[in-house]
């Protein structure tokens, strides 16, 4: 889990989730990321990785995005400064990326998104900008300046005739240099702008979900809205670290004062799947139909897959990718434990177990644990 070191998990509730920056110097010690650079090129020359490479600088303001799968010459034909590699979803496809989600767990894995990862040359950025979600930066290697701001933030300050948002007028009111085992995180709605200072920088975004009014309400029949400006779901005041796959009645709560929707709306909502994922995991189902189940094994729940539960008096409910799953098991404790850990022995918990395993494993939401 990530080092706090002067702060406590209820602290960082309390005074910075979702209110304002935090960096945590050496979050995760002598960390080395899992891929690197060659990795992260290697990966963009291939159709399953959505993948971007960004071109400019703030101080001249001329940016320009390809989009990939690219090709060898591609980059050989790249300047040697003031460029930027994005390789989106990481995490889906590379299970030691995946495995690392796992230290951000004291914020619900339900409001989890994905891992991008960044490559830049030196003066290499992607510009200042904001978004609505909130996001964790882990340095990989190398070394980035990062600068944030917390005004002009709005949909005003952007660039005209530009591919990505970048913020026309940027003043930083903090400044952070950062190298491997840092961790920054930046609520929604805080500007930030990256800049590589040297030629091995990467960087690894944990990103989380942003919410707005208008995505929910596609779960909720009759939804009708007069407001004229789009709102978004905000966290309730987390007081420690809940089971990761829970979702809490405070959360539900929350989401009734964006929309009127139920306990079951909200939770197919938070755990349906996006377009490229659902592509994700239909190309893992065609190859691992080839494999029959096994009753013996450790199965994992594929990283392209979202489960959580809600509880209701003596009930545990159990969400996969927006629809509820059905349960034979009668014990609660094992159930709420695969979902928090993604991971179910057939072994344990009997008959149970293998019952739920097999039909995950025929949705296709499951792998053999090497």
């Amino acid at each position: 889990m990530i080092m706090f070191n002067d702060i406590s998990i209820e602290d960082f509730f309390q005074s910075y989730w979702q209110k304002k920056p935090l960096l945590l110097k050496q979050g995760l010690p002598n960390f080395v990321s899992p891929v690197s650079a060659n990795d992260l090129a290697g990966f963009s020359l291939e159709k399953e990785f959505e993948s971007r490479i960004v071109e400019g600088s703030y101080s001249d303001q001329r940016w320009t995005v390809k989009n990939g799968p690219f090709t060898n010459e591609l980059y050989s034909s790249l300047p040697d400064n003031d460029w930027t590699l994005l390789v989106q979803g990481v995490d889906r496809h590379v299970h030691e990326i995946s495995d690392l989600v796992s230290h951000f767990d004291f914020i619900p894995r339900w409001r989890f998104d994905d891992v991008m990862i960044s490559f830049a040359s030196e003066g290499g950025s992607v510009g200042p900008h904001f978004d609505y979600y909130d996001v964790f930066l882990v340095q990989g290697s190398g070394k980035r300046r990062w600068h944030l701001s917390t005004n002009d933030c709005s949909d005003n300050n952007y660039l005209r005739n530009t591919e990505i948002k970048i913020m026309q007028k940027f003043e930083a009111e903090e400044t952070f240099d950062v190298v491997p085992g840092d961790v920054l995180y930046i609520p929604p709605n805080v500007a930030h702008h990256g800049v590589s200072l040297d030629n091995n920088c990467t960087t690894l975004s944990f990103g989380y979900r942003s919410y707005s009014d208008q995505e929910m309400g596609e779960f909720v029949e009759n939804f009708a809205t007069s407001k004229d400006k789009t709102q978004y779901y905000q966290d309730p005041l987390w007081s420690h670290s809940y089971a990761p796959a829970l979702i809490t009645e405070s959360a539900i709560h929350q989401a009734k004062k964006l929309i009127d929707m139920s306990g079951h709306e909200f939770a197919c909502f938070v755990t349906k799947m996006d377009p490229l994922d659902d592509r994700i995991l239909q190309n893992f189902m065609l190859c691992e139909n080839v494999h029959s189940f096994d009753k013996y094994a450790v199965y994992v729940i594929h990283p392209s897959c979202r489960i959580a539960y809600t509880i209701s008096g003596d009930e545990i409910n159990v969400y996969l990718n927006g629809e509820k799953v059905i349960t034979d098991s009668s014990n609660h404790e094992h159930l709420m434990d695969f979902c928090n850990k993604r991971k179910i022995d057939c072994n344990k918990d009997g008959n149970a177990s293998v019952s739920l395993a097999s039909k995950l494993f025929e949705m296709g939401a499951l792998y053999k644990a090497m």
